[in-house]
């Protein structure tokens, strides 16, 4: 017997925040267009108009979903403007947002990934605001194809994406790099750019993480082998350096924030 097909998986990561009625109306616009979709909500919290901090989510999530999920991303600071919507096939996903950089992450890990532009309007709710086009674009996108659209049908290809600010470390000299906060979790947890397979040794050598004021010098495998006060990096969950205290906020204590920028040195001077 052949298992029951599967129903389309659609995911919603916003910076709208869950007190408004934002999410629920894209909810609905979805289910209006493709009523047997399977909403999942992956994020509403991304702090108000940080691109960087949305792009690290979503590319964290989606590599974890079933191939073909469509995945909406809404972080528009630039919304109503003459900023291109896109749709992008990568990592075996669908994603819909706003060229922005939002996708940037997602687009530089597939050499293989594509994009095109939403141009479509017989897609789009009837005369779309110049405000909400989480509702009125980008979610009734999302429907149509995950109910099966031909991707072509969305638009015209696009040869490249807007890119993200920030995201990939700049080297400034032979053992020291420019570094980025991409993210602060719930804990306070400060997510650097600073990839572990790229910076992994920093846990058997001398390192110095710069952060605003504050120097960062010792390395931790568990927030349990800290003593309390401590402010250390490890490696996360992510596959990133992470900044982190033993029940408290790292980020609060380093006065750090999405987008910050940050400095490591491999061999700080004595």
């Amino acid at each position: 017997m052949e298992p029951p097909p599967r129903r389309p998986l659609i995911t919603l990561t916003t910076d709208f925040g869950l007190s408004d009625h934002y999410v629920g109306v894209m909810k609905g616009v979805i289910l209006a267009r493709c009523p047997e979709a399977r909403i999942i909500d992956i994020s509403h919290q991304i702090p108000p108009f940080c691109i960087l901090a949305g792009a690290y989510t979503i590319h964290q999530a989606a590599r974890w979903f079933p191939p073909e999920t469509t995945h909406v991303v809404v972080v528009d600071p630039g919304v109503g403007t003459s900023r291109k919507a896109i749709f992008v096939e990568a990592l075996g996903q669908r994603f819909i947002a706003p060229d922005n950089g939002v996708l940037s992450i997602v687009f530089a890990h597939d050499r293989h990934a594509s994009a095109r532009e939403i141009t479509n309007s017989a897609l789009f709710l009837p005369s779309p605001s110049s405000t909400f086009h989480g509702r009125d674009i980008f979610s009734p996108v999302a429907a149509a194809i995950a109910c099966g659209l031909a991707h072509h049908e969305v638009g015209p290809p696009l040869r490249r994406i807007e890119l993200a600010l920030g995201w990939d470390p700049e080297q400034l000299e032979a053992n020291s790099w420019r570094g980025t906060i991409l993210n602060v979790d719930r804990f306070g947890n400060a997510i650097t750019n600073f990839k572990t397979s790229q910076f992994g040794r920093i846990d058997s050598g001398p390192f110095e993480i710069r952060a605003r004021d504050h120097r960062v010098t010792e390395f931790r495998r568990t927030f349990g082998g800290a003593p309390a006060g401590l402010c250390f990096a490890y490696f996360g969950s992510s596959d990133y350096i992470e900044l982190g205290m033993n029940q408290a906020s790292a980020a609060a204590f380093l006065g750090l924030s999405p987008g910050d920028s940050i400095t490591l040195l491999s061999e700080p001077p004595a």
